[in-house]
């Protein structure tokens, strides 16, 4: 199938937003958030500095945190990704604009994502400025997975990828189905926000044993400290404030999750697998039932390894993996072209 130029930026735009979001989980487990105290650039300037003199206007200028070059430009870097993607979707915006007397040509949802890049650059902005803050993290982390779920729908509704564009399934079941897929997005959605809070809050590791937690089934828990969303402004959170407690209940909720999570996804790929007779909602069930034992398995090995970088990145891009396979998974079910 030949795939016009607008599905092909589209699909750019995919691949570059999985890019930021990943790496921008690389700097924040790398524990490089910070290493450039403001915003929009690195101590005033738009790149790090880097001759012994700027250094020392550096710290200056910001004596709370000292130039860390390496850290610095792991910063800088996720900025200069989000950059060109931010540009990327604005040109996606414009074209669709230009393009939008043309039959099928989505026009609502380019526009969208402007708003929504706007939006996730003001959260990057105060991620900085409000001290990794993790409510504002958390919400960084959700609008970067969101942004690449809408890229890729964008990609594939545009451009027909995987179904024949508009024929439909075989069988009757297919279309029945499309319900349970927005449910296990929507219960997704609440388990990425979990990881989002065990993260931000420095509570990977609140448990270093597993299937129990410091030896037990159930330890003792804090619900109050750890669900408090905005705790008062000046505060740095860097290595997190929380008490052991809080963390512990943190990190058991989104164990809790992620069962809930594999029973639900697993079902519901299962089910594709069995039930119905088309092989390309057969194919995505296999691969929804993979990217989810994947994701478990990752989790499983943060805990007993205790958190080994390339582990815990691979578990943040599992989780973008496992959110796109069900937007595919819902765009093979309804396959009809839904254009915005």
């Amino acid at each position: 199938m030949q795939i016009e130029g607008f599905t092909r930026l589209c699909i750019l735009a995919t691949i570059l937003a999985l890019v930021v979001s990943v790496f921008g989980s690389f700097v924040r487990l790398s524990h490089a958030g910070l290493s450039c105290p403001d915003w929009p650039g690195c101590y005033g300037q738009i790149v790090v500095p880097k001759d012994s003199a700027e250094i020392v206007q550096a710290n200056i200028a910001f004596p709370q945190r000292p130039v860390d070059a390496p850290r610095a430009w792991k910063e800088m870097g996720h900025r200069y990704l989000a950059g060109a993607l931010g540009l990327l979707i604005v040109g996606l915006a414009v074209l669709a604009w230009r393009r939008r007397s043309q039959p099928g040509q989505s026009v609502v949802l380019p526009l969208l994502l402007v708003l929504v890049v706007a939006a996730q650059a003001v959260l990057g902005m105060w991620t900085v400025t409000l001290l990794l803050k993790p409510i504002v993290v958390t919400a960084h982390l959700l609008g970067g997975l969101t942004t690449t779920a809408l890229l890729w729908w964008m990609s594939l509704r545009h451009g027909g990828l995987f179904t024949g564009y508009a024929r439909p399934l075989s069988g009757n079941d297919g279309p029945k189905l499309g319900p349970w897929v927005l449910l296990g997005i929507a219960v997704l959605y609440v388990q990425l926000f979990l990881g989002g809070w065990v993260s931000t809050n420095y509570a990977a590791l609140a448990c270093v044993d597993f299937p129990l937690c410091q030896g037990d089934i159930l330890p003792a828990l804090d619900f109050k400290n750890a669900l408090i969303p905005w705790h008062k402004l000046g505060i740095d959170y860097e290595g997190g404030i929380l008490e052991t407690k809080a963390r512990v209940t943190i990190h058991l909720m989104h164990r809790l999750g992620a069962l809930v999570v594999f029973l639900y996804l697993g079902a519901l790929a299962l089910t594709m697998m069995r039930r119905n007779r088309d092989r390309r909602l057969k194919t995505v069930g296999a691969a929804l039932l993979f990217v989810l034992m994947a994701q478990i398995a990752l989790g499983i090995a943060n805990v007993l390894f205790s958190l080994p970088l390339p582990v815990a990145v691979a578990h943040n891009a599992g989780a973008a993996a496992l959110l796109m396979t069900l937007v595919l998974t819902y765009h093979v079910i309804r396959p009809a072209p839904v254009v915005i």
